[in-house]
């Protein structure tokens, strides 16, 4: 009889303290048990290595805060034949792992795509991106891989160290672009790292936007094009959602705005700083 194959979960921290336990204990809980966490953190200051001591003996510390260069350094530090990239701020079904694993073995697929789901009851915010999420479940092009057989992920080169915003989008286009296979299951993570205020929507965005440049270069395809388009099928196929909940449907026009225009100055402010390096680049030349 086969043995079960290892599932390496590899988790990317910084500051993480405020879910990291309860990500950690969705972990321990699954029904699959052959499982090790790899933790590569990227320089906390809270009690995030406290708590990665007590559920890993596999704590790595790095000088890098990029989550993609400490994912793929933590690919590399682990004996999985399977790896799942897991961020600290989502709880786990139980049976997550059973049904990825079983995926791949019994059904053939290189990858998985998992399920994040808002938490509704962190705010309204989160009210809304859940109207939102939900309608990307199921499409492997909004939701993407995150369960991979280890030489598909190393075939592929793991993740673009130099994508900060949507990596994962990144990966997925490359896997898909490789004729690799996504497989779908039932169980979801629960993201629990949602905005509280509108504040928080146009920060984080704002932050990605300065980032989109590089996303761009390593993505100038329709399939791009699509992803981020605010006009999308899944959206459009979903519109009873809409209708039944008119008082998130108008926070989600808020949020649309709020969030497309961050972005936009987050790239404006990442060529002003680009142009701004090159002058001086061209001073002292």
């Amino acid at each position: 009889m086969k043995e079960d194959p290892l599932v390496s979960m590899i988790v990317p921290t910084l500051n993480s303290g405020k879910t990291l336990k309860k990500c950690f204990d969705s972990i321990k809980n699954q029904t699959y048990d052959k499982i090790e966490i790899v933790v590569v953190d990227g320089g906390s200051s809270d009690n995030t290595i406290a708590i990665a001591n007590d559920y890993s003996d596999k704590v790595y510390l790095s000088t890098k805060k990029s989550r993609t260069t400490n994912i793929n350094f933590g690919v590399k530090m682990s004996e999985g034949e399977y790896i799942y990239r897991v961020n600290h701020d989502v709880i786990l079904e139980p049976t997550i792992v059973e049904e990825a694993v079983e995926k791949c073995e019994d059904d053939g697929f290189d990858s998985v795509s998992i399920f994040s789901s808002p938490d509704p009851s962190i705010s309204f915010w989160s009210k809304v991106r859940k109207l939102e999420k939900d309608c990307y479940k199921g499409d492997i092009l909004f939701t993407g891989a995150g369960f991979f057989r280890r030489d598909v992920f190393e075939a592929l080169g793991g993740y673009n160290e130099d994508i900060v915003f949507d990596d994962c989008y990144e990966l997925n286009t490359r896997l898909r672009n490789a004729k690799y296979t996504i497989g779908l299951i039932e169980a979801q993570e629960i993201h629990l790292g949602e905005p509280k205020t509108i504040m928080d929507v146009f920060n984080n965005q704002y932050y990605y936007g300065k980032t989109m440049r590089e996303f761009f270069k390593a993505n100038p395809n329709k399939t791009t094009a699509v992803q981020l388009n605010p006009i999308r099928l899944p959206l459009l196929k979903n519109w009873k959602r809409f209708v039944k909940n008119p008082d998130l449907t108008i926070g989600f026009i808020v949020y649309d705005i709020i969030q497309y225009s961050a972005a936009f100055l987050g790239v404006i402010s990442s060529l002003i700083t680009k142009k701004r390096v090159e002058e001086q680049e061209d001073l002292f030349s």
